[in-house]
């Protein structure tokens, strides 16, 4: 068998049919016209131009195609679903295809989707952490209420000032904390034990919420050092100390940010935007260490921290009048 170039994407598509969603089908056989009309653009027919003469060339032509058609997200798509083209057409023998070079010819050229950072909310994360350094509880008459308002107060000052992720600060266990050395040993990314460092002010939040758990901790007929650093303070824990949940700790952040900005911050504000503040919060407070920042903030690629340099409109004013006018 020596098929055309549409009878090959044909083939191929019905392959896909058979072991993909429809949803995938469809947009695979988006990408295939796609592709199809490049090469015809080009002066190869897909109806009459065997598929034995496929080339790496298709592919430059097809991404360069993309590249002035179509979104970073979609160009992604589509070139996954060509190169599992020419994947099949390799399988079937129906020529000599070179994967490697494909594969080469598709780093190349590929197009990053820019990263947006939503503009940094130092502001309102200030204004968070005010509002709950300085709240009552609900109802002072209600011990779980007391509990849920100083717990909250402690968690909210710790991802501000310590670059926890949500779920590290969830199974942190108080015997993971050195109250002399102001630090704590995690298990970040990948299994990876890291060290993080507390600030004076959620130390000071941290111990008030634990000597107000006392008697609760010291009911449970464990050592203290392994009951979780925040615990839930909800009618369905009773009076066990069970750990928070990276879930329910996201709920605290949101019903605060909301309570404090207004329902406009519902979804704006989450745990990460504390991480944001904090790893700025180091920049900003260091002259710029980026170096600091990767090791404060245990990022892989300083690739990462450098998303968080950016500066306000008046920084840059300042900057500029600092060396131009002055």
């Amino acid at each position: 068998m020596n098929p055309t170039i549409q009878q090959a994407l044909d083939h191929y598509l019905d392959a896909v049919a058979q072991s993909r969603s429809a949803l995938t089908h469809r947009s695979y056989a988006q990408a295939a016209r796609c592709f199809a009309d490049t090469l015809q653009q080009h002066g190869v027919s897909p109806t009459t131009t065997p598929i034995a003469h496929i080339a790496p060339e298709w592919m430059a032509w097809f991404i360069e195609t993309l590249h002035q058609r179509y979104a970073v997200a979609t160009e992604k798509l589509y070139l996954t679903a060509i190169n599992g083209f020419y994947e099949h057409v390799a399988a079937e023998d129906w020529a000599a295809v070179s994967m490697a070079a494909i594969k080469q010819l598709r780093q190349r050229r590929s197009r990053r989707e820019a990263t947006r950072l939503p503009p940094f909310p130092r502001d309102e994360i200030d204004r968070i952490l005010k509002a709950a350094a300085q709240a009552a509880p609900a109802n002072p008459a209600d011990p779980l209420a007391v509990l849920r308002n100083l717990r909250d107060r402690a968690l909210l000052f710790t991802l501000a000032d310590s670059g926890l992720r949500i779920a590290e600060a969830c199974s942190l266990l108080r015997g993971n904390v050195d109250w002399h050395e102001a630090r704590a040993t995690v298990l970040g990314k990948g299994g990876q034990e890291a060290i993080v460092r507390f600030s004076a002010r959620s130390l000071h939040y941290l111990q008030a919420y634990l000597e107000a758990r006392a008697e609760l901790d010291g009911a449970q007929g464990r050592p203290l050092r392994g009951l979780p650093l925040f615990a839930r303070h909800d009618r369905g824990a009773g009076k066990k100390v069970l750990p928070l949940s990276p879930r329910a700790a996201e709920k605290i952040v949101e019903q605060w940010a909301v309570r404090v900005l207004g329902r406009q911050a519902r979804g704006a504000i989450t745990p990460h935007t504390f991480r944001h503040y904090f790893v700025t919060i180091v920049l900003r407070g260091t002259g710029g260490n980026i170096r600091l920042a990767q090791e404060l903030a245990r990022h892989r690629s300083i690739v990462t921290t450098q998303r968080y340099t950016h500066l306000s409109d008046e920084e840059l004013d300042q900057g500029y009048h600092e060396i131009f006018n002055e």
